[in-house]
């Protein structure tokens, strides 16, 4: 570069000295100056890079974790279906969820003894959300929200009373009485012996509106029809017994049930595998199970009640993850297709028949002209506005 771009300039020829070039003093201290400013460009120049690799605050990535109820995953209903959604979350948001589904996913013993003890876990690992898969979770969230204030709770099938949009719990519950009227219903419109059954994993409240809303969607359009009920137990455990889940349908089927619905988690493997064996039809739950069914044992699934679980779960996490997160409670029916029957490539043409009837029913119960039972009493209530 010119000596006259930095301000220098040749001496005038009164000032030059046996034809050599002078600098005066001033002029000297202004190059020094000018190369004491370059050198140190070149040093930040040579620092940037560190300074680039230096995460911006607010960057960490969120930590989401998931205990499974029991039957753990693998049951090809209920805690697949909620894993499903977990999983595509992670899937969707690497770029904001620290690790991967498999690590921060953990199994309780077998009969879930120690549920509270994996997300107390969780929680004092620094997780920010943990999923709680279950009713069983019901005590348990609601004593380790007070402890960890700043963790999210997602229960699902659960509530706790008193909560709103500020909380640290959201709950995620669902009109499984509604889809379970659906299905009760095509039951019935298939059934060709007049008879139908229901295999319910643990006694209680919750499985007890899979169980009504099925028997009123079949004696709605068949008020002549013969039902069987029957539980496998009163605890946990009664969602991981496929053997007496084969047991009670193959009694059911034994006593002129041509279609059964299960409602038991991984216990009604044994109920599909029951009606395979008798050539008779089952009806899944909580996910589409003849997606997962074998191909001797597709033939026989008519259809599942499906509770979109993951959807609710993904929807709940991605909230999160993009800062819109709200506590509280989310409702999901058939109005909003958070349950729902399934239809598919293998069981088509089984329901071609029956689906306008079941689409007109679906409005009526949307639109609150049919109101399914959600409870014995309501049930025996429903049963006297049908005709004799």
């Amino acid at each position: 570069m010119l000596l006259e771009d930095r301000g220098l300039r040749l001496v005038s020829d009164d000032k030059k000295r046996g034809g050599k070039l002078v600098f005066t003093k001033k002029k000297v201290l202004a190059l020094l100056l000018v190369l004491a400013v370059a050198l140190s460009l070149v040093g930040c120049a040579q620092t940037s890079p560190k300074a680039e690799e230096t995460e911006e605050p607010g960057d960490e990535k969120l930590k989401v974790g998931l205990v499974f109820d029991v039957g753990g995953r693998g049951d090809l209903s209920f805690n697949d279906g909620t894993y499903a959604g977990f999983e595509k979350a992670f899937a969707d948001f690497a770029d904001k969820i620290e690790g991967n589904p498999e690590d921060a996913a953990k199994e309780p013993s077998g009969g879930g003894e120690d549920r509270e003890q994996l997300m107390r876990l969780l929680a004092e690992n620094g997780y920010d959300m943990i999923v709680a898969v279950g009713f069983m979770f019901t005590e348990h969230v609601d004593k380790l929200s007070k402890e960890f204030p700043d963790t999210k709770f997602v229960l699902i099938d659960g509530a706790i009373d008193d909560l709103d949009e500020s909380s640290n719990i959201t709950c995620l519950l669902f009109k499984e009485h509604e889809g379970s009227f659906l299905v009760g219903a095509a039951a019935a419109l298939k059934s060709e012996t007049n008879k139908v059954g229901f295999v319910g994993g643990m006694k209680g409240a919750l499985i007890e509106r899979f169980e009504v809303g099925y028997l009123a969607g079949a004696k709605y359009v068949k008020p002549n029809i013969e039902t069987f009920s029957d539980y496998i137990g009163t605890t946990g455990d009664a969602f991981k017994d496929p053997i007496k889940g084969k047991e009670l349908a193959l009694k059911q089927y034994k006593a002129g049930a041509d279609v059964v619905y299960h409602a038991s988690g991984a216990s009604g493997t044994g109920v599909i595998e029951a009606g395979t064996n008798e050539k008779k039809f089952v009806i899944g739950v909580d996910s589409d199970q003849s997606l997962t069914a074998t191909e001797e044992q597709r033939p026989y699934i008519l259809t599942s009640m499906i509770k979109r679980l993951d959807v609710a779960t993904y929807n709940t996490i991605k909230d999160f993850v993009e800062g819109n997160y709200k506590g509280g409670y989310q409702v999901f029916g058939l109005a909003d297709d958070g349950v729902g029957y399934a239809v598919n490539e293998y069981n088509k043409d089984l329901l071609s028949d029956i689906e306008p009837q079941l689409g007109e029913l679906k409005a009526q119960v949307v639109k609150g002209e049919i109101e399914v039972p959600i409870d014995r009493a309501e049930y025996e209530e429903f049963l006297e506005t049908l005709p004799k």
